[in-house]
């Protein structure tokens, strides 16, 4: 999830906390359009997403 954060910063230009934003969006966009493929979809977004633990700052 990282690397695509970083990739919206660079080459959108969108801070991290828009990037998260724009990320989350496009899961919940997935998951309306293909509710079949709902928890398919959440599982990829939660296994590449960062974890609290992996949070230095918290």
């Amino acid at each position: 999830m990282k690397e695509l954060i970083d990739r919206l910063q660079a080459e959108a230009g969108l801070t991290e906390e828009q990037a998260v934003k724009a990320i989350t969006l496009m899961k919940d966009f997935a998951k309306e359009k293909f509710p079949l493929f709902s928890g398919a979809i959440e599982k990829v977004f939660t296994k590449y997403s960062p974890k609290e633990e992996d949070d230095f700052l918290h």
